[in-house]
């Protein structure tokens, strides 16, 4: 039974992940050339005919250096706004009556109702020169033209920041939810002072939560195709638009597969640093 349990998952991961990873891989090693497949076999007339020049091309070319950078910025700076919003929204739900608690995480998670495409647009009708934010600081006597916020890397911060957020916000709370009140009670009663208990008590024991939110938002940002290509226009390029022009737009699937590597490692680096850096006990209460 036990062996089951662990090889359906193995199996899972094996075919869903490792072969098409290894596609992608193979890919990777090859040339682009004109014809069906675009690119040349890794072996022909016995030998192997892979090289890594599509990986030197992405460090001698600065479009991809940037492309990797921009994105590596934006998934920061968006994980660093939904943990700032996300965990005072988590700690305040967590420590309401227990009635309301399954409203407000309703409420957190109902922006997934709709269309994805839909609350983008959405903020293109807020953000740009001719929006709502505009109009309303024009009549304060804010500003006094109008305010031209897409496309630019901010408002592609703002959607990310607003897409993500509930993937902060519930692992803060399954972590929140799991602390004894005790621990806290037992820190006041030893003459901690309330923003003391929350700093040496309830972060350090939450962290876990904050950890795997953060994970939640960082991986999926850093690839992120579709707020970036709406948000961010030209002036944008995050690696998740660049490999979609390569396989599409110029047809070089190599170069493509090749940046997809790049990008799956950046992202199982800070995974392996996350799991290796969390105790067993941490573990548990995440």
């Amino acid at each position: 039974m036990r062996r089951l349990l662990i090889g359906l998952p193995a199996l899972w991961l094996a075919l869903f992940f490792g072969l098409p990873f290894a596609l992608i891989l193979k890919v990777s090693l090859s040339q682009a050339v004109i014809g069906q497949p675009p690119f040349t076999p890794l072996f022909a007339n016995g030998s192997f005919q892979g090289s890594l020049a599509n990986f030197a091309l992405l460090l001698d070319d600065e479009l991809y250096l940037e492309a990797i950078l921009a994105s590596l910025g934006l998934a920061v700076s968006s994980t660093g706004a939904c943990l700032l919003i996300g965990y005072p929204m988590a700690w305040a739900i967590a420590g309401t009556s227990r009635r309301w608690r399954a409203p407000l995480l309703a409420l957190v998670a109902l922006p997934f109702v709709t269309s994805f495409l839909v609350r983008v647009y959405a903020w293109i009708g807020l953000l740009r020169p001719t929006g709502f934010l505009s109009e309303v600081l024009q009549s304060l006597g804010i500003i006094d033209g109008p305010l031209a916020l897409v496309p630019s890397a901010f408002a592609v911060a703002i959607g990310m920041t607003y897409t993500y957020l509930p993937f902060m916000v519930l692992p803060i709370y399954a972590s929140l939810e799991k602390i004894d009140p005790a621990l806290a009670a037992a820190a006041a009663d030893l003459g901690a002072r309330p923003m003391r208990v929350f700093w040496s008590v309830t972060v350090p024991l939450s962290l876990p939560g904050a950890l795997a939110g953060s994970l939640f938002v960082f991986v999926p940002a850093v690839g992120e195709f579709v707020v970036p290509e709406l948000l961010g226009g030209p002036g944008t390029p995050m690696i998740g638009k660049v490999i979609w022009q390569e396989f599409f737009n110029n047809r070089d699937w190599p170069l493509a597969s090749s940046l997809a590597v790049v990008l799956l490692v950046l992202l199982a680096a800070p995974i392996a640093l996350s799991q290796k850096s969390q105790t067993p006990a941490a573990r548990g209460l995440g």
